[in-house]
Protein backbone atom coordinates (compact mmCIF):
# COMPACT_ATOMS: atom_id res chain seq x y z
CA UNK A 1 0.00 0.00 0.00
CA UNK A 2 3.14 2.48 -0.09
CA UNK A 3 2.94 2.83 -3.63
CA UNK A 4 -1.30 2.95 -3.41
CA UNK A 5 -1.34 7.00 -2.99
CA UNK A 6 1.68 7.90 -5.42
CA UNK A 7 -0.36 5.28 -8.30
CA UNK A 8 -3.62 7.59 -7.12
CA UNK A 9 -2.23 10.44 -8.08
CA UNK A 10 -0.64 9.54 -10.97
CA UNK A 11 -3.75 8.16 -12.54
CA UNK A 12 -5.71 11.18 -11.17
CA UNK A 13 -3.70 13.16 -13.24
CA UNK A 14 -3.38 11.32 -16.10
CA UNK A 15 -7.50 11.08 -16.39
CA UNK A 16 -7.57 14.66 -16.10
CA UNK A 17 -5.44 15.11 -18.83
CA UNK A 18 -6.87 12.90 -21.12
CA UNK A 19 -10.22 14.51 -20.03
CA UNK A 20 -8.71 18.23 -21.11
CA UNK A 21 -7.29 16.95 -24.27
CA UNK A 22 -10.70 15.61 -25.27
CA UNK A 23 -12.75 18.37 -24.64
CA UNK A 24 -10.76 20.26 -26.51
CA UNK A 25 -10.64 17.80 -29.51
CA UNK A 26 -14.07 17.75 -29.69
CA UNK A 27 -14.33 21.71 -29.34
CA UNK A 28 -12.37 22.16 -32.63
CA UNK A 29 -14.05 19.29 -34.57
CA UNK A 30 -14.82 20.24 -37.92
CA UNK A 31 -18.64 19.70 -39.33
CA UNK A 32 -18.54 17.71 -42.34
CA UNK A 33 -20.46 18.33 -45.59
CA UNK A 34 -21.51 14.47 -45.25
CA UNK A 35 -22.45 14.85 -41.43
CA UNK A 36 -26.41 14.22 -41.95
CA UNK A 37 -27.44 17.43 -40.19
CA UNK A 38 -24.95 19.58 -42.60
CA UNK A 39 -26.26 17.55 -45.71
CA UNK A 40 -29.59 18.39 -44.37
CA UNK A 41 -28.77 22.28 -44.77
CA UNK A 42 -26.82 21.86 -47.71
CA UNK A 43 -23.70 22.81 -45.67
CA UNK A 44 -20.80 23.15 -48.13
CA UNK A 45 -17.50 24.16 -46.17
CA UNK A 46 -16.43 26.26 -49.75
CA UNK A 47 -19.32 28.95 -49.88
CA UNK A 48 -18.56 29.32 -54.20
CA UNK A 49 -19.30 25.65 -54.57
CA UNK A 50 -23.08 25.79 -53.57
CA UNK A 51 -25.50 24.50 -55.82
CA UNK A 52 -27.58 27.69 -57.04
CA UNK A 53 -30.63 25.46 -58.45
CA UNK A 54 -30.71 23.52 -55.48
CA UNK A 55 -30.87 26.39 -53.27
CA UNK A 56 -31.89 29.74 -54.91
CA UNK A 57 -31.50 31.91 -51.37
CA UNK A 58 -27.66 31.30 -52.01
CA UNK A 59 -26.21 35.12 -53.36
CA UNK A 60 -22.70 35.87 -53.32
CA UNK A 61 -21.23 37.47 -50.16
CA UNK A 62 -23.10 34.81 -47.67
CA UNK A 63 -20.79 32.97 -45.94
CA UNK A 64 -20.68 31.57 -42.12
CA UNK A 65 -18.35 34.37 -40.92
CA UNK A 66 -21.43 36.94 -41.58
CA UNK A 67 -24.52 35.26 -40.36
CA UNK A 68 -26.15 35.81 -37.06
CA UNK A 69 -25.37 32.29 -36.18
CA UNK A 70 -21.80 32.18 -36.33
CA UNK A 71 -20.10 32.03 -32.95
CA UNK A 72 -16.07 33.20 -33.67
CA UNK A 73 -14.29 31.23 -30.94
CA UNK A 74 -12.46 29.47 -33.56
CA UNK A 75 -9.91 31.07 -35.41
CA UNK A 76 -9.93 33.12 -38.43
CA UNK A 77 -10.38 30.35 -40.89
CA UNK A 78 -13.03 28.23 -38.59
CA UNK A 79 -15.52 28.96 -35.78
CA UNK A 80 -18.94 28.01 -34.05
CA UNK A 81 -22.32 27.43 -35.08
CA UNK A 82 -25.17 27.39 -32.99
CA UNK A 83 -26.80 25.00 -35.57
CA UNK A 84 -23.92 22.41 -34.87
CA UNK A 85 -23.49 22.28 -31.14
CA UNK A 86 -19.53 21.88 -30.31
CA UNK A 87 -18.89 21.31 -34.24
CA UNK A 88 -17.16 24.48 -36.05
CA UNK A 89 -17.89 25.31 -39.47
CA UNK A 90 -15.58 26.99 -42.17
CA UNK A 91 -15.33 30.51 -42.05
CA UNK A 92 -16.17 31.09 -45.82
CA UNK A 93 -18.51 28.06 -45.92
CA UNK A 94 -22.87 28.53 -46.00
CA UNK A 95 -25.83 26.47 -45.36
CA UNK A 96 -29.49 27.22 -46.19
CA UNK A 97 -30.28 28.47 -42.69
CA UNK A 98 -28.18 31.48 -43.36
CA UNK A 99 -29.45 34.48 -42.02
CA UNK A 100 -27.35 37.92 -42.51
CA UNK A 101 -25.89 39.57 -39.71
CA UNK A 102 -27.67 42.74 -38.08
Amino acid sequence: MKNGRRQFMILSAAGACTLALNGKVQAQAMVSETDPQAAALGYKAVATSVDKAKYPKYAAGQECDNCALWQPKGSATAGGCSLFGTKQVAAKGWCSAYAKKA
